[in-house]
């Protein structure tokens, strides 16, 4: 045993390695990254370890690992597991062989995520188990035991941290990290594997037949416990049990939910035992909603009665709050930190030098009366550019610019879309286009890397998780072979020759591709490749702000004139945007 101060998704990854993980494999989204990360990085790494194309394709390349026997886990964030949801519904139908682990990792407040729902809503779906820790050893310890409950139901488990687990830190008691000695060995049973109709009934029923003793079996794991202390309780679980245990009066019951499905049974005789009853947990009512089902007359109150919200992430002087709201004794009352008033608003951007804010800033030039769909990345935040109309999912930006074009729209339609999030989900929405003739034009911003969420590599990248070098793919072939004949690669850097690319593309008719390729500046600057910095000559600065309007966060406005700052990447664009060429770079004497 030894302590260490560690991530939670460190804890995580270190959890899996201890339960002897065979395989890995996940799609980069925030805040479930840092367990691939951590995993592929490892000293003397024995299992294989990869950052998949999208979660749909990590996920049945997991399930398929589990399927020769091996322990194998999948990550994604919560909104991802949309994506793997097919094969998730049916494999818990096909069950596993080796310990299969499905980490969907929830985003209470949505800090990084557009929307926020709530994983163990899917695993009550798909009729799975579901762990869900409160504590960043307790995420440790779950994952590691979640290979063994996966093998002794022959289900995938679901584990479900959330923000606050995935990113705190904390002391982690660890164990030794396990040594590898399965061999893959896949062994055929068509009856088991192959869901065709006279097959999945009976899979079905098998399914339904292992939840009385799943449920047994997570109270006896110690999971699911409780403390009983007086006339009143609360029921609470994941992340919210820890704040509920901080500021609780000793004088009320608990009882600590960390998996699912709960025994209703278990549950029943704890809330029979008491007056009235609390239930928090953050997002969805999926404890409260049990709870109701078995309370009989004992007062259950929580989302549904309105003492605790629905939505956005709960914190001890929340908790404190709503606890007191109830009339249910505290034993610490965290004040309510306002900020100070008076505090300008400071909305994210892109970074200073980023080729995607010239990329928009050419697509608003040229297409001034235009309408923008676009995607999730970086670039979601060309919004405060006005060059972003809507943004719903992974890959929606095409097939959201040719509704738009297919249901009559006159304005011309131009959709933003990463490399990355291209190769996700883009590329179906790229050939129903070309195939349909929808009139659109399509600029993906190839940056050559995964970039919101930590800079995984893809594809484009030419090299995989494990740092070795494959040959990257190439956009503008694949583009091509949808069937797109309009498609042109061109440095955004080049203002000129990106501008008279749209131009061109605006003129014609049909689907048209604009590949904006120029490497991440967090990339270069990682790289040490070094471009100088930019000055401005203030006897020369007419104080136009046509720099300004750019929306570089390195240049300012001082008494009139602008300024550039130490921020500066070198990327030169404004030179070609000042209109007295009062920028220049600069040159150290």
């Amino acid at each position: 045993m030894v302590v260490k101060y560690l991530l939670g998704n460190e804890a995580i990854a270190h959890g899996c390695l201890e339960a002897a993980l065979d395989t890995a494999f996940g799609y980069p989204g925030t805040p479930s990254s840092e367990v691939i990360d951590t995993l592929r990085t490892w000293p003397d790494r024995q299992s294989y370890v990869e950052w998949s194309v999208n979660e749909k394709v990590a996920y049945e390349e997991a399930l398929a690992s589990s399927w020769c026997g091996m322990r194998s886990i999948v990550t994604m964030k919560h909104v991802g597991l949309n994506v793997a949801a097919d094969p998730l519904m049916t494999s818990a139908y096909t069950g596993v062989k080796g310990g299969f682990v499905v980490m969907s990792a929830d985003d209470p407040f949505a800090h990084s995520s557009q929307n926020e729902q709530d994983s163990r809503c899917y695993a009550a779906f798909a009729r799975i188990p579901c762990l869900d820790p409160s504590s960043v050893q307790e995420a440790h310890d779950m994952v590691r035991d979640a290979f063994s409950l996966s093998e002794e139901f022959l289900l995938p488990v679901l584990f479900r941290p959330t923000t606050r687990i995935c990113h705190s830190k904390s002391d982690v008691t660890l164990g030794e990290v396990a040594a590898l000695d399965r061999q893959a060995s896949f062994e055929k049973d068509p009856r088991q594997y192959v869901v065709i109709p006279a097959h999945t009934r009976v899979l079905h029923k098998q399914l339904n037949e292992k939840q009385a003793s799943l449920k047994k079996r997570l109270v006896e794991s110690g999971y699911n416990r409780s403390t009983i202390r007086g006339k009143i309780g609360v029921i609470t679980g994941g992340i919210a049990a820890s704040y509920v245990h901080e500021v609780v009066s000793d004088s009320v019951s608990i009882a600590h939910i960390g998996a699912y499905p709960i025994d209703e049974e278990w549950l029943s005789g704890f809330i029979r035992s008491h007056e009235r009853i609390l239930v928090v947990e953050e997002l969805a009512p999926v404890i409260e909603e049990v709870s109701r089902q078995v309370a009989g007359l004992v007062p259950i109150l929580g989302k549904k009665t309105g003492h605790v919200p629905y939505e956005g992430e709960l914190s001890p002087s929340r908790v404190a709050q709503y606890l007191k709201a109830a009339d249910i004794p505290v034993k610490l009352d965290y004040p309510v930190i306002q900020p100070p008033a008076g505090l300008p608003v400071r909305p994210p951007i892109l970074c200073a030098g980023c080729m995607h804010r010239t990329a928009m800033y050419a697509i608003r030039k040229v297409f001034r009366d235009g309408i923008f769909p676009s995607d999730i990345g970086c670039y979601t935040l060309g919004l405060q550019l006005g060059v972003v109309d809507t943004t719903i999912c992974m890959g929606a930006s095409i097939t959201v610019a040719s509704g738009m074009a297919q249901a009559g729209e006159k304005h011309d339609i131009v959709c933003t879309i990463g490399d990355s999030t291209f190769l996700h989900t883009g590329i179906q929405g790229l050939l129903n286009a070309v195939y349909n003739d929808a009139n659109i034009t399509v600029v993906i911003l190839d940056n050559r890397i995964t970039a919101m969420t930590g800079h995984q590599p893809n594809p484009t990248t030419g090299v995989t998780a494990s740092g070795v070098e494959r040959p990257a793919v190439s956009l503008e072939m694949l583009c091509r072979s949808c069937g797109v004949s309009f498609v042109e690669t061109v440095s955004p850097s080049d203002l000129v020759q990106f501008t008279g690319v749209l131009k061109d593309a605006k003129a014609r008719k049909g689907v048209k591709v604009i590949i904006a390729k120029q490497p991440c500046v967090i990339t270069e600057r990682r790289a040490k490749i070094n471009r100088g910095k930019y000055r401005v000559s203030s006897d020369i600065c007419i104080g136009c702000k046509a720099c300004i309007k750019f929306g570089c966060p390195a240049i300012e406005l001082h008494s009139g004139i602008a300024l550039i700052t130490d921020l500066c990447s070198g990327c030169g664009v404004c030179t070609q945007i000042c209109p007295v060429s009062a920028i220049s770079l600069e040159v150290k004497e």
